[in-house]
């Protein structure tokens, strides 16, 4: 195990002398204070050529997306605001 840093190489906050983890990330001899920490920077973004577009295709798929509500659910929707409308001037409710 390694010696603990006086700087988070994550998050650059201090950290206190034989700290086990930065109080303020978290971060730790397996999660961040490895010795290539410094070289990396804690961030593992994507290269220049990421396509977005191909990103969301693999991710959720091609399928098509639904263009609205479908007649019969407009149908059961006034249904019900009618019988509950009825259900009220009737007192049930």
């Amino acid at each position: 195990m390694s010696a603990t840093p006086e700087i988070c190489p994550v998050c650059g906050e201090e950290v206190p002398r034989g700290a086990a983890a930065c109080p303020e990330c978290g971060a730790d001899h397996l999660s961040g204070w490895r010795e290539d920490a410094d070289t990396s920077g804690g961030l593992d973004l994507p290269d220049e050529e990421f396509d977005y577009d191909e990103f969301v295709k693999k991710e959720f798929g091609n399928g098509v997306k639904p263009e609205g509500i479908g007649w019969a659910w407009w149908a059961a929707a006034v249904a019900a605001l009618l019988a509950f409308i009825a259900m009220l001037l009737r007192g049930a409710w």
